[in-house]
């Protein structure tokens, strides 16, 4: 039986994953960096290779260092990291975050869960954990995208044409904590891994280490998932403003100069905040907008990446 997972991800396979298909091979690090386990010859040992594979038998014999060069091992194990938090759910309903990320999981898993690519996810919101353990094919990608529907936490206010969390009085209160969102996929991650992160970012934590212990292992990339209403508040008057995820709220004057240009200071402090930290980490971040269109956005993604590898 055709289910709703699956008539989506049919029509995300012609709209956007047909036009990506192919176009991953280079842009990511395989598992083993080249060093797999085939020998395919050896060469003159050059400054910087690894002395782990320096052939000293032939080295002795030639006189000068000589290094083995390995069959590149292609598979990779592919974790998808999906923030599952409230503040995803900004944004026009049917086109807001939580909808982007849905197709993404779904896109992504088709992508890479061919070729002998395993894929897994792990689903996080304040620290509820769900894990979807690796594997490949189409059928994957299926297992993803219904473990994704399956822990959306929320539900739809139709009055307010929004929609909002319903969640336990004593999670409510907790924003989310993306160090422990990184320290969930490092312990779970134990092979060499590409890890995706997909999230807006907004939460608390020190999440600068766990993301630089992630990063010694495994190559991260992050998809950063934006809402206009993440940036900008229209001057409409007095106005209760709610944080997503806290559920604190504040009565304010959105059309008041100070309190506009005090939101607006905070806005790029957190993106600044953001940016700075991955960049010492050499994560790559990638903004996904809710109103861009998908493929050409993850075109430009994989373009990217492929410029860092060269």
């Amino acid at each position: 039986m055709t289910t709703a997972t699956d008539r989506l991800l049919h029509r995300l396979e012609w709209r956007v994953v047909r036009r990506l298909d192919g176009r991953l091979q280079g842009a990511y690090r395989t598992a083993q960096r080249g060093s797999g386990y085939d020998l395919a010859g050896l060469r003159e040992y050059a400054e910087g290779d690894d002395a782990r594979h320096i052939d000293w038998n032939v080295t002795a014999r030639m006189d000068e260092p000589f290094v083995r060069e390995f069959t590149e091992d292609r598979e990779l194990t592919v974790w998808l990291v999906l923030d599952r938090s409230a503040s995803m759910l900004a944004g026009a309903p049917g086109r807001g975050k939580d909808d982007v990320l849905t197709e993404l999981a779904l896109v992504l898993a088709r992508l890479f869960a061919r070729g002998g690519n395993r894929v897994g996810a792990l689903l996080y919101d304040n620290g509820a954990v769900r894990v979807v353990r690796p594997g490949v094919g189409r059928a994957q990608a299926l297992v993803v995208g219904v473990a994704v529907g399956s822990t959306r936490p929320h539900a739809r206010d139709e009055g307010r044409g929004r929609r909002r969390r319903k969640a336990p009085a004593d999670d409510a209160a907790r924003p989310t904590d993306l160090a422990a969102m990184l320290e969930s996929v490092a312990s779970i991650a134990r092979r060499r891994s590409l890890v995706l992160v997909v999230s807006d970012f907004i939460g608390t934590g020190d999440w600068q280490r766990p993301l630089a212990r992630l990063t010694h292992r495994h190559e991260v990339v992050a998809l950063r998932v934006v809402d206009a209403a993440d940036d900008a508040l229209p001057e409409v008057g007095v106005v209760v403003v709610e944080d997503a995820e806290t559920g604190e709220q504040l009565v304010v004057d959105s059309g008041d100069p100070l309190f506009q240009a005090r939101f607006q200071a905070g806005v790029r402090a957190r993106d600044e905040a953001l940016v700075d930290g991955m960049a010492r980490a050499g994560v790559p971040v990638h903004r996904i907008t809710t109103d861009g269109d998908l493929a050409q956005q993850l075109v430009a993604v994989v373009e990217r990446n492929r410029g860092r590898r060269a």
